[in-house]
């Protein structure tokens, strides 16, 4: 086969005690999935459907990297979040088969440009400029379920500059991982190298070029990011 140019190499992940990559496919994120971030977005917690939006797969940074203060924002934030690796697609699968699925979990930040995501959401516009952007998705090695097991409660949090700003738990996902998996592979195929962002606990909060970011979830390898002055 040939292309009109070269076509951009493949977006991928580490993994853990691996020199093979995880081939991204793919990035999927949950929002409103703790309660107590909701509450500081500024809404009421009701268990309605999970929401979903999308990330260009090539938003995926290595742990250790400084990322460039992004472009149009005067607002940028973290949130953290456990991801989980798909490793075996599918379409309408069941809540008590969605954990087969799993290739694997990681540590990751989805970066929001927030003043841009605000103002889409006040004119009832898709998110995609205060979310989909360049960098936004920086992760940690993904660690293989059949090492680390499937991850339903555990320690999440994200310090900044050694203070800590978000610390939950997992077992306080409004929607488990098995619900999200089932629920999103009834809009969209589910395919081999596709991520899934799960929420961000409350804690939320703004960046500023210099700062270094430290995020964990108990039995990950912790994810380290600096951010760097605007590219």
């Amino acid at each position: 086969m040939t292309y009109v140019f070269e076509p951009p190499p493949q977006a991928s992940a580490a993994v853990a005690g691996s020199d093979a990559r995880f081939p991204v496919h793919r990035i999927y994120c949950v929002g409103r999935n703790y309660e107590a971030h909701i509450r500081e977005m500024g809404f009421e917690p009701e268990r309605e459907p999970p929401f979903f939006f999308q990330k260009p797969s090539d938003a995926v940074v290595d742990n250790g990297a400084t990322i460039p203060y992004a472009s149009d924002t005067e607002n940028l934030q973290f949130e953290a979040e456990l991801v989980l690796a798909i490793g075996k697609g599918g379409r309408d699968i069941a809540i008590a088969e969605a954990l087969d699925h799993v290739y694997g979990y990681a540590v990751g930040i989805d970066f929001t440009r927030r003043d841009r995501q605000f103002e889409a959401r006040d004119r009832g516009r898709p998110w995609e400029p205060g979310k989909s952007f360049d960098q936004s998705a920086p992760m940690a090695a993904i660690h293989s379920a059949s090492e680390v097991g499937h991850l339903q409660a555990g320690r999440i949090h994200l310090s900044v500059n050694g203070a800590m700003k978000q610390d939950a738990d997992l077992s306080q996902l409004i929607w488990k991982t098995p619900e999200i998996i089932s629920i999103l592979s009834r809009s969209w195929l589910l395919a081999p190298g596709d991520l899934i962002f799960t929420g961000t606990p409350a804690g939320v909060g703004s960046v500023t070029p210099g700062d270094e970011i430290t995020v964990a979830v108990e039995g990950l390898e912790p994810l380290k990011v600096r951010i760097g002055p605007p590219a």
